[in-house]
C-alpha cells in the first residue's frame, strides 16, 4: 500500500518512521507542513491523487492545551478542518484513514475506565476541537479508524517524560499533580498498535489505546526519576487547584483497551517497563 503520514516530524509520527523500515512491504510518504499543508484542501487532493494514497495515519494535531485557549481557530483548523480535508481526500480513492485523538474529550468526572461507547463531554478548546476532528473524520471517509490515547511521550520532541527528567536535574524540589489520575502512553507502542491495524486490515470505528496501569502525574513524576538516577530532586504532590492553567484538564482519564485488544489481538506493555525502555533509549540511566 501506498501510505501518507502526517505530522512526521512530532512524536508519534517519529515513532512510526522508525517502525517502516520493518514493514518494508509498504510505500510511505512522510509529511509535515514543509511537505504538505494540510489546511490547504487543493493542496491535499492533488498529493493524495498524484501519488495514489491508499491510506492516511493523520499524526498531526495542535496539542498546546493551553494555547488553544488563545488560538482556538488555529487549534479548530488543525485538529478539525485539516483532518476532514484528508478524510474527504482519500474517501474519493476509496482509501482508510486513522485519525489520532484523545482523552480530552471526556470531561474526566468518571470513576471507571472510559470506553469507545461513553458519552463525550470535552471542557476544553483541545477537547473540543478533536471531538470535530473525530466526528468530520468518521462522516468523511467510511473506512476510518479514531484512535484515542493519553499522556503521550516519546525520545522525541517535548513531553512530560523528558520534562521531568531535566527539571529534576535542575532543581531541588517539584511539584506536580497527584489528583489527575491517567495512564502514560510510549509513542513507539501506539505505532505498534497502528501498524497492527494497519497490516491486518482497517475494522472502522472508534478505538481507545494507552498503555496498561493507572497513575497520577506525581507518582509517574517520582518513577521517571528512580528510573534516571535522580537523587536530588525532592517531588512534592500538589492539588489541581494549586496549580492553575488555563484549559481544564481531566481528573480522570484511564481508557478502557478492551476494544483494541480484542479486535486485533495485541498485547499492551505496562506502562512502567515502556518508561523503562524510553529513559534507557534517552540515556539517562
Amino acid at each position: 500500500m501506498k501510505i501518507l503520514i502526517t505530522g512526521c516530524n512530532g512524536q508519534l509520527g517519529n515513532e512510526m518512521q522508525l517502525l517502516e523500515k520493518e514493514n518494508p512491504q509498504h510505500t510511505y510518504f512522510n509529511t509535515d507542513v514543509a511537505e504538505l499543508d494540510i489546511t490547504d484542501q487543493k493542496a491535499i487532493e492533488k498529493f493524495v491523487s498524484e501519488n495514489a494514497i491508499d491510506g492516511i495515519v493523520n499524526c498531526a494535531a495542535y496539542t498546546a492545551v493551553d494555547k488553544a485557549e488563545e488560538n482556538q481557530n488555529l487549534c479548530m483548523k488543525l485538529n478539525a478542518t485539516a483532518p476532514d480535508y484528508l478524510a474527504q481526500a482519500i474517501e474519493k480513492r476509496g482509501g482508510w484513514m486513522i485519525q489520532i485523538s484523545t482523552d480530552y474529550v471526556f470531561d474526566g468526572t468518571n470513576h471507571k475506565p472510559y470506553t469507545e461507547t461513553d458519552s463525550v463531554c470535552p471542557n476544553s478548546t483541545y477537547g473540543r476541537t478533536k471531538l470535530a476532528g473525530e466526528q468530520a473524520v468518521m462522516a468523511g471517509c467510511k473506512k476510518s479508524m479514531i484512535i484515542r490515547t493519553a499522556w503521550l511521550y516519546s525520545t522525541f520532541g517535548n513531553n512530560f517524560v523528558k520534562t521531568m527528567i531535566r527539571l529534576g536535574n535542575e532543581k531541588p524540589e517539584l511539584g506536580v499533580i497527584f489528583d489527575q489520575i491517567g495512564t502514560p502512553t510510549y509513542a513507539r507502542d501506539l505505532a505498534v498498535a497502528i501498524f497492527a491495524a494497519i497490516n491486518q486490515g482497517i475494522v472502522p470505528g472508534i478505538y481507545h489505546f494507552s498503555n496498561e496501569g493507572v497513575i497520577s502525574w506525581y507518582d509517574f513524576t517520582k518513577a521517571i526519576h528512580r528510573i534516571a538516577g535522580i537523587t536530588t530532586c525532592r517531588v512534592r504532590p500538589l492539588h489541581t487547584e494549586e496549580y492553575p492553567t488555563p484549559a481544564n484538564r481531566p481528573h480522570y482519564s484511564v481508557l478502557d483497551k478492551t476494544k483494541i485488544k480484542q479486535t486485533y489481538g495485541i498485547e499492551i506493555p505496562y506502562w512502567e517497563e515502556s518508561l523503562v525502555e524510553c529513559v534507557k533509549l534517552l540515556g539517562t540511566d
